[in-house]
């Protein structure tokens, strides 16, 4: 495992790396017996950086939630990061390409809780009423640390990319508020366009079989630090297409039906 001063090194080059722009070299390159906890004390040391720069944090993400994902990334569960003030753009915003290393875009359920959520033993009945209500949202994800070594061709590792804030640049949210209860979450579907055209299809049951179950994990890996999913914060509950990349020029709608719409441009 890396000790404290190999950790705050990481969250200092991926906040470097950020800043310029310039990705930084996967962390488990260097140090090859790096874990899945190391990830999350280096991503846990980057958001103090940041917020001793005077962020604040709005809420949380769940990633890695479909299998498919699981398998390609050699887990079998999902992961987690922090969302912050900065973070957060307006529905139909238009924002730099070039502001970000890598920017994809992937279609989420986001959460907006009225009351805290706490414990291991959660039920989705436990999400639904601490929930005062659901929007439909985008993520921006982006790659602090190159995804593929270009020196070696190593590919960066899952603890490489849960200490890059588990790849979260961005989250946008729809105008829409839906009661969670007025729908049925697992057939809650979207289809995402890029420029017009049809890149990703998918529903809701993607994420655990239910979306509220990507809440219920995360509260769960909170609850031994004593840490609740507080009320107020947005939780994105985990995406159900794959990433689609995002360039200069391009223009993103998320059509999630009765939910609402989600658009974003790049320049």
């Amino acid at each position: 495992m890396l000790n404290k001063e190999q950790i705050e090194d990481s969250a200092r080059r991926h906040h470097a790396a950020e800043k310029s722009r310039t990705p930084m070299r996967a962390f488990s390159l260097q140090y090859k017996d790096m874990t899945i906890e190391d990830g999350y004390a280096v991503q846990d040391a980057w958001m103090k950086l940041k917020l001793a720069e005077g962020r604040k944090v709005i809420g949380r993400k769940v990633g890695l939630t479909s299998r498919a994902m699981q398998e390609a990334m050699k887990i079998n569960e999902p992961d987690f990061g922090t969302l912050l003030d900065d973070m957060l753009f307006e529905n139909g915003a238009t924002i730099a390409a070039s502001d970000f290393i890598d920017p994809r875009i992937e279609v989420e359920i986001t959460f907006v809780l009225k009351h805290d959520l706490f414990g291991d033993n959660l039920t989705i009945e436990d999400v639904l009423a601490a929930t005062d209500y659901v929007v439909p949202s985008l993520e921006l994800i982006a790659a602090r640390s190159h995804r593929v070594d270009p020196e070696t061709g190593y590919t960066r590792k899952v603890y490489d990319t849960i200490s890059d804030n588990a790849a979260n640049a961005g989250i946008i949210i729809g105008n829409t508020k839906i009661d969670p209860r007025d729908v049925d979450l697992r057939w809650a579907g979207a289809i995402l366009y890029r420029n017009g055209i049809v890149e990703e299809t998918g529903l809701g049951a993607g994420i655990l079989d239910h979306p509220a179950r990507g809440i219920i994990w995360l509260a769960k890996r909170f609850a031994p630090h004593g840490v609740p999913l507080e009320a107020g914060q947005l939780i994105m509950s985990g995406s159900f297409t794959r990433p689609v990349i995002a360039r200069a020029g391009d223009i993103f709608k998320a059509d999630f039906g009765p939910l609402g719409t989600v658009e974003l441009s790049f320049s």
